[in-house]
């Protein structure tokens, strides 16, 4: 009963988020234009919010969206300036539409509404969210997945408008983050990835949560498809992560002699607690502390200076932290019955590092996309099996219906490019289940022309499914049956599916209700 009163209320007093954000604004030293263009923003993800919930099933809630975008201007973004692009003094990239300063909360970025948006979502993420202990993984599924979803909240100003849904593939920052983040989203549910990006409890392994969701295979490629992209966006890091590859060879190699090894780990466990030692001496002692403070600054640039000692303090604090940390690991290590398991590790680890050597990344990249599209729909099937109620199977053609229109290349969608031997066995299944839950009206007798006005059907990018119906009719001068789909009383589409030759089992010039 409480709950239906506070739903009631929730009604009644509507929360005013385009105050809530003049608020915030009035506390920052942004320019109008950039409070303007802000509130702008809020304006039309408003508007058009109601769309996207219809369309894409499991996101946040409109408030939810909004109340995050708010919290995030007020305590992420300390400056939001917006430049012309022949302005000299701007540090946005030559190929890029904007710049972000995380440690000092900065956005620089040309007038453009959905990169603003982007930059601030970027803004409220921190780097690191793994914990794989594997440093190519964990820098690599990390920024994957923060670009992946900064991408994907962009989306109700990007794709939607308050009465149209349309995506531009040329629009998005990449189309390989947008498609993984989606089939992930799909298949962990969104919930279990954005407490990942945002929430970073400590006692929770999402990493080892994800391998037991998806699998050992799936993680696997999807580390593949991270990593290459990690390569191709950032090719420089070629070079931080050529360094690392050596470092893990070298251990391998000593690993095949466990005297030595063992020897090896004892020196650089000497090695470690003597720079602890060190850390102590300077923390306890004012004089060597400054001493300490003058010499790194004089080799930091000027925007990476140390502000204060006490500053410097806890930055020696956190490295004590960290030497303490590889020793405790060193001191696994040398435990013979950890051995075999960390040089399993270790090799596990290398697999990835020979990625680094890949000739045609981009080439790589799309088999892999393709790989995970095959593991997606075995996923996306079993879902199918466990679907119990006419509401959940609605949900359901509305996820395989959003999901045939994600794009896999910046030409095409998955609906043109993915084979139809893989998309045919589970759209039949959803639509056999469908019919069973009584959700969807029997069309045809003959099973190939259902399939085929039901993967037309699943293209039309009408809001609400629900409301669709069809007609087929006769194309004489084409010699072609033709298939007119309409959203309620409004022409929508209108497609040929097959020719004269083949006689078609359905009543012609009627307009058929595909949901009961």
């Amino acid at each position: 009963m409480q709950k239906k009163a506070d739903k009631l209320l929730e009604k009644i007093v509507k929360k005013d988020f385009n105050n809530e954000l003049e608020i915030v604004l009035e506390q920052k030293e942004f320019s109008e234009d950039a409070k303007s263009i802000l509130l702008n923003i809020l304006y039309k993800i408003e508007t058009a919010y109601k769309d996207i919930e219809t369309v894409k099933p499991d996101i946040f809630s409109k408030d939810e969206y909004i109340l995050k975008l708010i919290w995030t201007i007020k305590q992420q973004c300390s400056s939001i300036k917006l430049v012309r692009m022949d302005d000299e003094n701007s540090r946005i990239p030559e190929h890029g539409t904007f710049f972000i300063d995380k440690e000092k909360k900065e956005i620089e970025c040309y007038p453009i509404e959905r990169k603003i948006l982007y930059a601030i979502w970027k803004m409220g993420k921190k780097e690191r969210i793994m914990k794989s202990n594997n440093f190519l993984i964990d820098t690599a599924l990390s920024d994957f997945l923060n670009i992946g979803n900064a991408i994907d909240l962009v989306e109700p100003l990007r794709d939607f408008n308050g009465y149209s849904w349309s995506t531009l593939f040329t629009e998005l920052e990449s189309i390989e983050h947008y498609l993984i983040y989606q089939n992930l989203r799909m298949l962990v549910g969104n919930k279990f990835l954005t407490d990942w990006i945002y929430h970073q409890e400590n006692l929770i392994d999402y990493y080892t949560s994800l391998t037991e969701k998806l699998g050992k295979k799936a993680t696997k490629v999807l580390n593949t498809i991270a990593i290459l992209t990690e390569l191709k966006f950032n090719p420089e890091k070629i070079k931080i992560y050529g360094q690392d590859k050596k470092r893990i060879e070298t251990e391998l190699n000593n690993m095949e002699d466990k005297e030595k090894y063992t020897e090896m780990l004892t020196k650089e466990k000497l090695s470690l607690t003597k720079k602890i030692r060190r850390i102590d001496k300077v923390l306890n002692n004012k004089d060597l502390l400054q001493q300490e403070y003058i010499k790194r600054n004089e080799a930091l640039p000027l925007e990476e200076k140390i502000f204060s000692m006490k500053v410097l303090s806890n930055i020696m604090i956190k490295e004590r932290e960290n030497l303490q940390q590889k020793i405790q690991e060193l001191n696994d290590n040398m435990n013979p019955k950890n051995f075999i398991e960390h040089k399993k590790e270790i090799e596990n680890q290398y697999q990835y590092f020979a990625l680094l050597d890949t000739q045609d990344i981009d080439k790589q990249i799309q088999e892999n996309l393709v790989k995970f599209q095959k593991i997606f729909l075995d996923e996306f099937s079993n879902q199918i099996d466990n679907v119990q109620t006419k509401q959940e199977i609605i949900t359901t053609i509305y996820k395989m219906r959003y999901y045939l229109q994600l794009p896999i290349t910046r030409e095409k969608s998955i609906s043109e490019a993915v084979p139809e031997k893989y998309l045919q066995p589970v759209v039949e299944k959803m639509l056999n289940k469908a019919r069973e839950l009584k959700a969807i009206s029997k069309i045809s007798k003959d099973e190939n022309i259902e399939y085929r006005i039901w993967r037309k059907i699943l293209t039309v990018r009408a809001i609400k499914i629900e409301d669709l119906s069809i007609k087929i009719i006769k194309d004489k001068q084409q010699k072609q049956y033709i298939l007119q789909i309409f959203d309620e009383n409004i022409f929508e589409e209108k497609v040929a599916i097959t020719d004269f030759q083949e006689k078609i089992d359905l009543k012609l010039n009627k307009r058929i209700q595909i949901f009961q």
